[in-house]
């Protein structure tokens, strides 16, 4: 029976097989109206009433065929919304099914659904719509069971001014008169509520590979067709480790700055920030964890958020994989000690005790997007790094990973389906050996257990070793009044990376001198880089120093990139340091509807500007 603390649906009762979308986009109220027809089945007997979530939705009528149904929208949960409960005309036993057709509007508080105008976007002449909807925030979108534990198919038929996009493959469109278009959609691979993903704008698409066109606002289509142009050598490389590609298309939509993750791995269309369009295809790694994904979540899927490392930790596992057969296993490695450096930090933020710092947090009353961090992309990933190693390596749990998406392939899962599989495949491939290694991990402290894994992985830092190098020089100059042992060049040699990995470490040290840091500008001409990862880094270099020379800079960086992992630590930290917390709450109040509603909710609380 699904368990989900984070659900106010009948999930023990009731099951949607199939959502159908019917919605017009109006851009003048900014809201989507129309209908959703579910297609519901019973899995007990006895079921008199369908239990739905949703979330500052205005429902409108209720009905099964001409029958129009009893419904009442109980009192707001304040973190998980308002439960629609529908009487249904006659109960239903264990297989009956209905069809149920929810007439609604979404409403200007909808979480899922950030509108931009159109001086928020590229082109400045058009405004733009899209969604995200992971993780609780479906249920603003479309009434509907939001939990990972059902797995679904939909369509949809869209009716916009503009282009519309969605997590589905096109199956057609329709002109009419007053100019707008209906843009028909069909998703056939079962998934989650979670992935249910539409954009609308003025796109343009453009083929980088023969099963994916990289989508976009024009003025920025010729940098992402260039950036993304590896992509299909990533789904082939996930193909030979894992099984053949499920979905079909994979399409790739670059967002306005405001897109407030990396990624979206929402199917057939993966969700990516401008920020990855740093002009030298050095972070593109995020489509390898993205297209990871494809297998890693979207075909075997958590069962509820308190697993959700079983998502991320293995998409990150897979994401390295991927790497490590394109880029060479030194890469591979370096990215895990990068992810390291994050998941220490994650730690350090919410203290080493915090719950959320364990691999299966209890989220029982917690909004999932508090839980939202590194640990378990990050810890996930040291679990499975450090069972490859306790078993034997990637002889034996290559196969195992295979086996594990075969096996869990179009279903929802928790750690214990996990780990019961994993004895089972050890024991009947590789015999009680395997087992008796299996017994001797310490599962508790790796699954319930807090702060730092129990186990320091070793990683092969051959690529760190100059980084690490290199910052040791500055560190012990510290002293000196005019250091004369650094050139411009000590970076020439360094991939982005690497630099992202040298400034990493230096903001592992005692801050420097503002003398050392105007030096350090001056050589390697920091604050006038444009790519995401490094800028971000010497950012928070120089306001760990209190360095106030760089403060106009953070605030131009905070309040023009809306990707959390970057504006939510910038932000919060020029509000801890000196004559910074003013300037913080200021910029942000100044820039709040930039931000995406789930950005902007985190970032109030970070400031001490909401509970």
């Amino acid at each position: 029976m699904p368990y989900d603390p984070t659900s106010l649906s009948n999930l023990d009762e009731v099951k949607t097989n199939h959502i159908h979308l019917d919605l017009t986009v109006d851009f003048t109220a900014k809201t989507l109206a129309g209908s959703a027809e579910l297609e519901i089945e019973a899995i007990a007997d006895n079921v008199a009433k369908v239990v739905l979530d949703t979330s500052f939705i205005a429902i409108h009528s209720v009905s099964i065929g001409d029958n129009v149904l009893q419904y009442s929208l109980e009192k707001r949960h304040e973190k998980y919304g308002s439960a629609l409960t529908i009487e249904l005309p006659s109960t239903l036993n264990k297989g009956d099914k209905t069809k149920v057709l929810v007439k609604y509007a979404t409403t200007e508080e909808c979480t899922a659904c950030q509108w931009l105008e159109p001086s928020q976007t590229v082109g400045k002449k058009h405004p733009y719509l899209f969604t995200q909807c992971q993780a609780i925030h479906a249920r603003s979108l479309v009434p509907c069971q939001d939990s990972p534990s059902i797995k679904l198919t939909y369509s949809a038929n869209i009716n916009a001014p503009l282009r519309a996009v969605m997590s589905a493959v096109p199956t057609g469109e329709e002109k009419h008169a007053n100019g707008t278009t209906t843009f028909k959609f069909h998703q056939k691979t079962r998934m989650p509520s979670y992935l249910i993903a539409l954009a609308v704008g003025n796109l343009e698409g453009r083929e980088i590979g023969p099963r994916s066109t990289v989508w976009t606002e024009p003025e920025v289509i010729e940098a992402a067709a260039w950036e993304f142009v590896d992509t299909e050598t990533f789904i082939r490389t996930g193909e030979e480790l894992l099984t053949p590609y499920d979905w079909g298309r994979y399409d790739l939509l670059v967002l306005p700055a405001s897109f407030p993750y990396g990624g979206m791995e929402n199917p057939c269309l993966t969700f990516v920030t401008p920020s990855l369009l740093a002009g030298d295809r050095s972070l593109v790694d995020v489509v390898a964890h993205e297209i990871a994904h494809s297998w890693m979540g979207n075909l075997v899927t958590t069962e509820n958020w308190e697993h959700f490392w079983l998502n991320e930790g293995f998409t990150v596992f897979v994401e390295r994989k991927i790497l490590g057969r394109m880029q060479g296993k030194e890469a591979a490695e370096f990215s895990a000690i990068i992810g390291h450096k994050a998941l220490v930090e994650s730690v350090e933020l919410y203290g080493n005790d915090h719950p959320f710092t364990a691999l299966r947090p209890c989220l029982r009353g917690e909004d999932p997007d508090d839980a939202f961090s590194s640990v378990p992309y990050e810890k996930g990933f040291n679990l499975l790094y450090y069972l490859e190693k306790h078993l034997g390596g990637a002889d034996v749990f290559e196969p195992y990973l295979k086996a594990h998406v075969q096996e869990f392939a179009g279903r929802s899962i928790n750690t214990d389906d996990w780990k019961a599989f994993l004895y089972s495949f050890m024991e009947k491939n590789f015999g009680q050996e395997k087992v008796d290694l299996l017994n001797k991990v310490d599962w508790e402290a790796w699954l319930a257990g807090t702060g730092m894994p129990p186990v320091n992985n070793k990683f092969d830092d051959t690529l760190a070793k100059a980084c690490n190098c290199l910052c040791k020089k500055w560190d012990d100059s510290r002293h000196e009044a005019k250091p004369t042992q650094f050139t411009p060049k000590d970076l020439d040699e360094f991939t982005s990376t690497q630099t992202v990995v040298f400034l990493e470490r230096v903001s592992e040290v005692a801050p420097l001198p503002h003398t050392h840091l105007d030096l350090m500008d001056e050589l390697y001409k920091l604050t006038a880089v444009r790519n995401s990862e490094i800028r971000f880094r010497w950012q928070m270099i120089c306001l760990k120093a209190d360095y106030e020379k760089i403060y106009p800079e953070v605030v131009a960086f905070s309040t023009t990139m809306g990707r959390m992992k970057f504006c939510r630590p910038l932000l919060r930290s020029l509000y801890l340091a000196k004559n910074g917390a003013e300037l913080a709450r200021k910029s942000f109040l100044a820039h709040k509807s930039f931000y995406h509603p789930i950005a902007s909710g985190m970032i109030a609380k970070d400031l001490g500007l909401a509970k």
